[in-house]
C-alpha cells in the first residue's frame, strides 16, 4: 500500500470515527443552561425536563417555606446570573418581582402555572371555620398530576426558547415524563375509588390541597389559609373543633413545613391522634419519602388513604 493511500484511509477511519462520537463528545462538552427555579418541588419538575443540559439551582429548599422565605445576597446573585428562571406564580412567591430587581435579572422569567385555571379557598369547599379570608388565590396548583403535566409544558417552552438547540432533548424528556405523570395520575385515583366519598375527610395544617381535593374527590380542612404566614384565630379553630366532632373525622395530619403544635392542640381537642406528615410546599431531603414529585405524591397519597382507613 502506497503511502498517499494509507494517509487517505487512516484520514477516513479518523472521520468516521470522529461524526460517530461527536454527539457524546458535544453532549458532555456544552455548559448547561444556568436555571433557578423558586422551589424544591419546581426544581424537581425542570430537572425531569432539563436532563444534563440544564443545571437547577433552588431558591427555597427542600422542608423550608416559600410563604415566608427572605432571599439573601448570595441568592439575589445566583438569580442575577441565571439564563433561565422559574416561579410557580398565582401569588405563591411573593418576593419573586422583588428579587427580579434587586438581581438585576433581564433574562427570561417563566411562570410555570401559565394557563392553569385558578381556584379560590371557597372553591375548594371551605367553610368560614378558620376566620381567613375566602377569596384568596390558591397557589398549590402542583398538587393535582394534571396541573402538573401543565407545568411541565411550560417549562419545555421555557428552555426551548433558552436553549434551541437543546430543544428535541427537551421534548423528548417531556413526553416520558409525562408517561410517569399519567400513570401517577391514574394511580392515585384508583387508591381513592375504593374509599367512599363521605369518609374521604382530611385535616392538615393549612389550605394547600384544594387542587388535590379537586383532582380527586377529597375534603380537606385547615386552620390556617392559603398562606403559611396566615394566623388561625381562635374562634376558627373553635368551628374546626366542633365540625371535626360533628363529622367524626379521624384522618389528621402535619405538613412538613409547619408548627406541628396547632395540629397537636386539635387532636388534643377532638381526641384525633395525628396520622402522621404530608409534603405539601416542599420535598423531603434525598432520603426522604418525597425526593420527588413523583414520591411525594405516591406517599401523600399512601398516608392519607391508609389513615382514613384505619391502617
Amino acid at each position: 500500500m502506497n503511502t498517499s493511500l494509507r494517509r487517505h484511509l487512516i484520514a477516513s477511519v479518523i472521520g468516521l470515527a470522529t461524526a460517530a462520537l461527536s454527539p457524546a463528545l458535544l453532549a458532555q462538552t456544552v455548559a448547561p443552561i444556568k436555571a433557578v427555579a423558586s422551589f424544591s418541588i419546581l426544581g424537581d419538575l425542570v430537572r425531569q425536563v432539563g436532563g444534563d443540559r440544564v443545571a437547577v439551582e433552588v431558591l427555597v429548599g427542600p422542608g423550608s417555606d416559600a410563604h415566608v422565605f427572605q432571599p439573601t445576597p448570595s441568592q439575589a446573585r445566583l438569580v442575577g446570573q441565571a439564563q433561565i428562571v422559574f416561579s410557580n406564580g398565582l401569588g405563591f412567591e411573593g418576593w419573586m418581582s422583588r428579587l427580579l430587581g434587586t438581581a438585576g435579572y433581564k433574562g427570561r422569567h417563566v411562570v410555570a402555572s401559565r394557563g392553569i385555571q385558578a381556584i379560590h379557598t371557597e372553591e375548594a369547599g371551605e367553610k368560614p371555620h378558620a376566620g381567613h379570608q375566602h377569596e384568596e388565590t390558591d397557589p398549590h396548583a402542583w398538587q393535582s398530576v394534571p396541573n402538573a403535566m401543565v407545568y411541565v409544558g411550560n417549562i419545555v417552552k421555557g428552555l426551548c426558547e433558552a436553549d434551541a438547540t437543546g430543544c428535541a432533548s427537551y421534548r423528548r424528556n417531556a413526553v416520558a415524563y409525562n408517561a410517569q405523570l399519567k400513570a401517577l395520575d391514574t394511580d392515585i385515583r384508583a387508591t381513592w375509588a375504593v374509599i367512599p366519598a363521605t369518609q374521604r375527610k382530611i385535616i392538615t395544617s393549612h389550605d394547600a390541597f384544594g387542587y388535590y381535593a379537586h383532582a380527586y374527590g377529597v375534603k380537606f380542612l385547615a386552620p390556617q389559609g392559603v398562606n403559611t404566614d396566615s394566623e388561625a384565630s381562635a374562634k376558627g379553630v373553635a368551628q374546626l373543633v366542633r365540625q371535626i366532632k360533628q363529622e367524626q373525622i379521624k384522618a389528621l395530619f402535619v405538613e412538613s413545613i409547619s408548627d406541628p403544635r396547632l395540629i397537636a392542640q386539635i387532636g388534643r381537642e377532638t381526641g384525633a391522634k395525628p396520622a402522621g406528615e404530608l409534603f405539601s410546599d416542599s420535598l423531603s431531603n434525598a432520603q426522604g419519602p418525597a425526593a420527588s414529585y413523583v414520591a411525594m405524591m405516591r406517599a401523600n397519597t399512601t398516608a392519607l388513604t391508609q389513615a382514613i382507613q384505619g391502617h
